[in-house]
């Protein structure tokens, strides 16, 4: 067990192991009954021993202090009901403490937890920094020590870095010139081709255009031609039909006036008949 998994929660005596989070609530274990139980956020409040301060008359003190200068007292733990005997002990132990802000009711909480800590086996100490943290402050320290070494060493240092700085300004600057006389060169030879390519496109255009215009023109003769045709079958259909339409009338007048005098003729021969019969006589 751990000490920076060791929680106080308010409302509940005595203190506990935070075995998992939720966002609810956690779940913990009694360091005194080893009872696992769910405590709502809702109701409870939860401090990690590690998050702990104490006042005193200087800066404050992470709670580690006051409980391992306990750890290393011979002084005897009062009794937690006796608020004087719990004051002389802390007067003795940790002297600077600031009694006019750290009550009797806070030196009684720190006394049964050290007791509580001490009955589990739990070493006293706040978590050590993690490894990567602690190498990148020694790469800084080893980083620092040219400035210790002297002004001559960080003079060269400086030199050398003025000089590298010049040869990558140079080796820049002439890696950009090149890149330019490239992409100018690389212009250029797009550029020939390119005009080239827009004349050769410019004739075809126009090729094609003329070809288009000399379609539309023989297919506009051709319209007009054939126009001209249908036009002239019809005058000339219209005309036969009169023609044979004038023709047939002509023929039924010419044989309706032969009629007329056959009977014309008849009628006279009959009426002559009489006249010749009477002469007879």
């Amino acid at each position: 067990m751990e000490y920076n998994k060791i929680i106080a929660v308010t409302g509940l005596p005595g203190l506990y192991e935070l075995l998992s989070s939720k966002s609810d609530g956690a779940i913990v274990r009694s360091l005194d009954d080893k009872t696992t139980r769910f405590v709502s956020s809702r109701i409870h409040n939860f401090s990690h021993l590690e998050s702990i301060e104490v006042y005193t008359v200087r800066d404050n003190v992470n709670l580690v202090d006051i409980l391992k200068a306990m750890e290393i007292s011979a002084a005897k733990l009062p009794d937690e009901k006796d608020g004087e005997a719990l004051k002389v002990y802390f007067t003795k132990v940790y002297p600077d403490l600031d009694f006019t802000r750290v009550y009797s009711s806070d030196l009684k909480k720190m006394v049964k937890w050290f007791s509580v800590l001490k009955a589990n086996n739990i070493e006293i100490k706040l978590t050590e920094p993690e490894e990567e943290e602690v190498e990148a402050e020694v790469a800084e320290d080893v980083d620092g020590l040219e400035d210790v070494e002297g002004e001559g060493r960080e003079g060269k240092a400086k030199k050398s870095m003025a000089e590298k700085a010049e040869e990558k300004t140079a080796k820049k600057s002439g890696e950009k010139g090149a890149g330019a006389g490239v992409k100018a060169a690389a212009k250029g030879e797009v550029k020939k081709p390119v005009a080239g390519e827009k004349e050769g496109t410019a004739a075809t255009e126009k090729k094609a255009a003329g070809k288009k215009v000399g379609a539309d023109d023989a297919k506009g003769a051709a319209a007009a031609k054939g126009v001209a045709g249908a036009k002239a079958a019809a005058k000339g259909e219209v005309k036969g039909a009169g023609a044979g339409v004038k023709a047939a009338a002509k023929g039924e007048a010419k044989e309706k006036i032969d009629k007329t005098e056959k009977t014309k003729k008849a009628a006279t021969a009959e009426a002559d008949k009489p006249k010749k019969a009477a002469k007879k006589k």
